[in-house]
């Protein structure tokens, strides 16, 4: 059996630094019961465990503020345009 091909994904600065928050926000939801009451005890805990160590807002600034082809809170309009129009010709190479 063969696995299909997967192309990349090409993701922006925004819409990566946009994901690392909201899982940040999903995992903490996993922990608080009132969110979440029906979430069994062994995601609690796994959910508790992988927050010890994953990056909080301020990581993530100062990631932005390092790595701002990697990480970006947000991104002007025209940055923006330019760049998916980037990852637009990258996708079509790749075809």
């Amino acid at each position: 059996m063969q696995l299909p091909i997967r192309r990349p994904v090409v993701t922006l600065p925004d819409e990566r630094y946009r994901a690392v928050v909201q899982t940040r926000r999903f995992l903490l939801d996993l922990c608080n019961t009132q969110h979440t009451p029906r979430v069994p005890k062994l995601i609690r805990d796994t959910a508790r465990s992988m927050l010890r160590h994953y990056p909080s807002d301020y990581d993530m600034n100062r990631a932005a503020q390092a790595a701002p082809e990697v990480f970006q809170e947000r991104m002007e309009d025209l940055h923006r345009f330019v760049a998916a129009g980037s990852r637009a010709a990258q996708e079509e190479d790749i075809k």
